[in-house]
Parts: C-alpha cells; sequence; structure tokens
C-alpha cells in the first residue's frame, strides 16, 4: 500500500480510526462515464471490505474492489392542509388566474397545527426503505437536506432515533436550500464509493412557509411544505447509476435570495462608561425570505441547461439519452425554457409544481416518488436532474432509476 496514497482524491470522505488509520484512495473516478467503467477503490478500513485478510501483523490487507451506487427506494409526505390560489386571495391581493399564470402553481401544502417537518421527513423515510426493503437497522447514513431545521444544530440524528436505527448510523443535516438534495445525492455517492458505506439515506425536506412575509404576494404565493426520500445503495460497477454531476456556488448572487438573521434592538447599555452597545446580545431570528425574481430566473435559465450540459458531458451522453428531465419545482416558466434550451419535449419534463408549489429540498425526490409510483418513471430509465436557488447554488446528476 506504500503507492495508495498517490491515488487519493480530496473529493473523497477519508474516515479515520483511532489506532488503525484506514487508507483510502481512488483509482479511477466513478463519476465520468456511463459506459460500465471500473469504479476501483483501495481501501483497508477493516469494517467495511468484504473479503479483507488480515496480515501477521494483524492490520487488514486492503484488497482493490469495485463500488457504483444506485437509486433502490423513493417515499414522500406533505402536510395535510392545502392551501389553493383562492384561498390566497383573500390575504394579498392576486387571483388564481394571476398565480398560475406566472408560476403555474394552483396548490401548495402547508404545516400547521401539531404537524412537524421533522415528522413529514420520518414518513418519507419510511417509505423510501419500503420500497428498497431495507430494515432499517441496515442504514449506515442517514443526511437531512434542509435550510428550516425544527433545532438549530439540526434535525438528522432526531430522524435517525425515529426510524429505530439501533446501530446509531452517523446523521447530520446539509443546507443548501433547493439545491440541497443534489448535494445530498452526490455526498451519499462519495460515502459509497470511497467509504464503503452500503445503504445512505437522503432526505430533502423544508418547510418555508414559515419564513414568508403572507403580507408579500411576491413570495406567499410560491412555497409549500414538504418531505422526500431515496435510498442509495451499493452495487456492483457494472450496475452504477449516478453517471456524472457538475455543482457550483456564487456567493455574489446572495443577494436576489435570501433570508439573513435579524438581530432585535438592545434597548439598554450597560454602564455609563462608555461601554460597547449592544452586550450583551438579544434573541434573534431569521427574517422571511427576501427575493428578486427576475434576477432569480435570470440566473437559473441561464445556470441550469449549462450545468446539465455539463453532467450529461461528464457521463459521456447526449439530451437524446435521457428519458426525463427533473428540476427543481420553483416554476414553471423555468422549466419551460430549461426543457427548451436542452431540446426536451413537453412530454419527458416531470412536473408537479402545480399541486405543491416550491418545497426547495423536497421538490426533486417529491416528483420522483410521484413519477415512480405513478408508472411514470420506471427501472432503468435514465434521469436529468437539477437543484438550484439560494446561495446561489445550483447543481445536477445524470441518474438511473433502480
Amino acid at each position: 500500500m506504500a503507492n495508495a496514497s498517490r491515488y487519493f482524491s480530496p473529493s473523497i470522505p477519508s474516515l479515520r480510526k483511532r489506532n488503525n488509520p484506514p487508507c483510502i484512495g481512488i483509482y479511477q473516478s466513478g463519476f465520468t462515464s456511463a459506459e460500465g467503467i471500473s469504479k476501483r477503490v483501495f481501501c483497508c478500513s477493516s469494517s467495511t471490505i468484504e473479503g479483507a485478510e488480515a496480515s501477521p501483523s494483524g492490520t487488514r490487507v486492503p484488497r482493490l474492489i469495485s463500488k457504483g451506487c444506485k437509486l433502490v427506494g423513493c417515499g414522500s409526505a406533505v402536510p395535510s392542509l392545502k392551501v389553493s390560489n383562492d384561498d390566497l386571495a383573500n390575504l394579498v391581493d392576486t387571483s388564481d388566474e394571476w398565480i398560475s399564470s406566472r408560476t403555474g402553481i394552483r396548490n401548495r401544502h402547508v404545516l400547521a397545527g401539531n404537524e412537524s417537518m421533522t415528522a413529514l421527513a420520518v414518513k418519507a423515510a419510511r417509505k423510501a426503505l419500503q420500497m428498497a426493503e431495507v430494515d432499517p437497522d441496515h442504514v449506515d447514513l442517514v443526511l437531512m437536506c434542509t435550510s428550516t431545521p425544527e433545532d438549530l444544530f439540526g434535525s438528522a440524528p432526531q430522524i435517525q432515533k425515529a426510524l429505530g436505527c439501533k446501530n446509531n448510523p452517523l446523521a447530520y443535516d446539509i443546507t443548501a436550500a433547493c439545491s440541497g438534495f443534489l448535494l445530498g445525492l452526490v455526498s451519499a455517492a462519495c460515502y459509497i464509493r470511497g467509504g464503503g458505506f452500503s445503504n445512505v439515506l437522503v432526505i430533502g425536506a423544508d418547510a418555508l412557509t414559515r419564513y414568508v412575509n403572507w403580507t408579500d404576494r411576491g413570495t406567499c404565493i410560491l412555497f409549500g411544505d414538504a418531505a422526500g426520500a431515496v435510498l442509495v445503495q451499493a452495487c456492483n460497477s457494472e450496475e452504477d447509476g449516478l453517471f456524472g454531476f457538475d455543482m457550483h456556488s456564487d456567493g455574489d448572487g446572495q443577494k436576489n435570495l435570501n433570508a439573513p438573521l435579524r438581530e432585535n434592538e438592545v434597548d439598554h447599555a450597560l454602564g455609563s462608561n462608555g461601554s460597547v452597545l449592544g452586550f450583551p446580545p438579544g434573541p434573534s431570528s431569521f427574517s422571511c425570505i427576501e427575493m428578486k425574481g427576475n434576477e432569480v430566473f435570470r440566473f437559473a435559465v441561464r445556470c441550469v441547461p449549462q450545468s446539465i450540459e455539463s453532467a450529461l458531458e461528464k457521463a459521456g451522453l447526449t439530451g437524446s439519452d435521457i428519458d426525463w428531465l427533473l428540476l427543481h419545482q420553483a416554476n414553471q416558466r423555468i422549466l419551460d425554457s430549461v426543457a427548451t434550451r436542452l431540446e426536451v419535449p413537453p412530454e419527458r419534463v416531470i412536473s408537479n409544481l402545480a399541486n405543491y408549489g416550491n418545497t426547495s429540498a423536497a421538490s426533486i425526490p417529491l416528483a420522483l416518488d410521484e413519477a415512480v409510483r405513478g408508472g411514470k418513471v420506471k427501472p432503468g430509465d435514465t434521469i436529468a436532474t437539477a437543484g438550484f436557488g439560494a446561495g446561489l447554488t445550483w447543481g445536477s446528476a445524470i441518474v438511473r432509476w433502480g
């Protein structure tokens, strides 16, 4: 293993255990071709390598293995309260015709009463595990993609607990708004290909209606709450279902879509000897979502097609090779514009925007789950998917279902 380190890729997680540091390296990237290129990984982690042999010194001797990953289960959940465009017309100066013609949205679901985003995420995750026929105890990692956690320190561990995972798998949150699910999907592939993980649960869930100004018709008409999940599973390299991806961020665009921290003013100063005002700090909260819709639209129709084209090129595919285009469900005009740019016919574009609105990180897995359970997406279908939004962040992936 003296030469294994020269194959190390910093994009792959390096897992370390005290007194027994594993050596992980990539011999050939598994993210650049759908042509059955072998994804070969050197790894000497004693707990994750099948058939690893022990040396006389007691350490594990690594062997060359091939790893791929595939999507084998999906699930989704939405709140029980459905809010129509007509309902919103009672709150702000708008109408069903005005909203639907500009966004494609007619209804959205909103958390109310005792419902919680975490409970939605758990429900979606259970459905994904059931479809995949995987027991919660066999889950190695839970990735909760959300920008609206119900605890400042994250919601993922609570989901892991609610699912009943007895082996205490790692669970943590990924914050990237409407791009979050794509980041989670690629992260899951890295853990499987570089870390020897077998089952990674990727959940996208958001409750952006909690951060909406319900007197602003420019934003309150757009958002809904939901959760969606997929189970990403290790497989042989020949069955690999993630062909290529492309991901970016640009902090300069944050001014066009944000929900900044709002600090409450302190009414008093400490002492009278010139001490700094504002200490101790008062309680803080986040402001409502602020968005420049025209700028976000221009960003999406410019960057998303470029990203998908880049991911296709890395996969060695063309637009004619994809069966479905599945974009983050933000606005029907964006979906139509991107499809036109990529020359994808309308009948191959997956859209459930009319029924749910923009559900942020949940939108892609929610739409995927409906398409799979409705019989539209079938095992073996190739999907070009892309997320984009706050940050600004955007990314795409070319995947195969099943």
